[in-house]
């Protein structure tokens, strides 16, 4: 009897996109946790850290839904390929910035880098997955690609510690050109293959595309709920994200190469749990691993906040950051496996622009509000409030985070069939 040879979960073309993407996101990972403390070494205050990261927000929110919609139009690859060439160019006032205010040019420049690869990122994995097994391969590309947050902040940590902001900064552009000449490889196999999409941006279709997502969003459903959480959960976040390694140096004691090597424990321990959280996704539903993911995140913050100061206490930050580690790393396939069953293939693009830009008008004042609250109540303020609202977050997640096939499937092992 012939044996029907299994599939693999991932493809060689998803190994190679994921190996490009590795690379940049190498660069991007060892100066992005510590562009805190660069902005502090150009003389910027606490409240001027917080308005930085507010201002930096407003052309990422004006272009991810585009991003997302020419990445639906023009196909993946082509989409992650224009977008790399303006990721390059961001590093160059990235690298030469004299005071803080230039470092917005570069984020800037550096959001239509993002805008345009982030949304093709999550959908190019979902095209290449079978539904059932969405979760599995979210979990397994996920694992690889964490592999940029265990070498990326150690290594951008030594390098700015040893050598100067400037020269990490300078590596790190390198791993992102490498990634630029692979994905334009790719781009250009798959055009002459006819892999890639042939459309063009038209204003009628950008008009279409639109509408389709307007009825997502507004329909009272999962995706309504969906958005509305993670806006919430987005602003939370925004209090305290970009606050953290400040707090580090300044309550923690510690110094660069330390908050390298504690933001790349948190990558292991983020990188180590994707795959068994895309297995929980696939077998128990996604809102299994999205809640479980949110109370693990809550707990680690509060731990954080609560660590005494003093030389002894240091390791307690890597327990902290493992916890937050292994939270975001079982939400976070459940999170995409649930956004790409709920939104036609062809919307997927714009969809996961539209999470990435979330609820972005109303949380774009947020990192300066945090900082106001670090000087005006408290450093662990704004770290508390994120914490409460991501244990709050946790009850209508359970509640509205059910597909309709979950709900079909509890219905039936709980009421019996009725008799014909």
């Amino acid at each position: 009897m012939e044996t029907v040879k299994k599939k693999p979960l991932l493809s060689g073309l998803l190994i190679l996109f994921l190996a490009a993407m590795v690379f940049a996101n190498i660069g991007g990972n060892m100066y992005g946790p510590l562009m805190p403390l660069y902005l502090k070494d150009l003389d910027a205050s606490i409240t001027q850290i917080g308005l930085f990261f507010t201002l930096s927000q407003i052309v990422p929110l004006a272009l991810q839904i585009l991003g997302g919609w020419v990445s639906d139009t023009l196909g993946r690859l082509r989409a992650i390929a224009i977008g790399s060439v303006f990721g390059v160019i961001g590093f160059i006032p990235l690298v030469l910035a004299d005071s803080w205010q230039w470092l917005l040019l570069a984020v800037a420049v550096g959001s239509v880098a993002r805008a345009l690869v982030g949304p093709s990122f999550d959908a190019f994995i979902a095209e290449h997955s079978s539904e059932e097994n969405r979760g599995k391969v979210f979990g397994i590309s996920q694992a690889i690609f964490m592999i940029v947050s265990v070498l990326g902040p150690p290594l951008g940590g030594w390098l700015a510690g040893m050598y100067g902001f400037k020269l990490m900064l300078l590596v790190a552009g390198i791993f992102y050109l490498i990634a630029t000449v692979i994905r334009l490889g790719m781009a250009r196999e798959a055009a002459k293959t006819a892999v890639v999409k042939k459309d063009k941006l038209t204003f009628s279709g950008l008009k279409t595309n639109l509408a389709a997502m307007f009825v997502l969003i507004f329909s009272g459903g999962l995706i309504t709920w969906m958005l509305l959480i993670d806006g919430l959960r987005d602003i939370s976040f925004q209090f305290s994200e970009n606050l953290f390694p400040v707090y580090m140096q300044e309550f923690g004691g510690l110094g660069l190469q330390q908050i390298g090597w504690v933001m790349s424990f948190f990558g292991l321990a983020m990188m180590l749990s994707t795959i068994p959280g895309g297995w929980l996704s696939d077998k128990a539903g996604e809102r299994v691993g999205i809640a479980t993911g949110m109370m693990l995140l809550s707990a680690s913050l509060f731990f954080l906040v609560s660590i005494p100061s003093g030389l002894q206490n240091q390791w307690l930050f890597y327990v902290g950051w493992g916890i937050a580690g292994v939270g975001a790393g079982i939400s976070g396939p459940a999170y995409q496996s649930l956004i790409s069953k709920e939104v036609p293939e062809k919307n997927r693009g714009m969809a996961f622009g539209l999470f990435s830009t979330s609820l972005g008008l109303v949380s774009l004042p947020a990192p300066w509000i945090g900082a106001q609250m670090w000087d005006r109540v408290g450093p662990t303020f704004p770290f508390t409030i994120t914490a409460t609202v991501l244990l709050i977050s946790v009850i209508p997640i359970w509640l509205k985070f059910k597909t309709p096939k979950i709900e079909e499937a509890v219905t039936e092992e709980v009421v019996p069939a009725a008799a014909d």
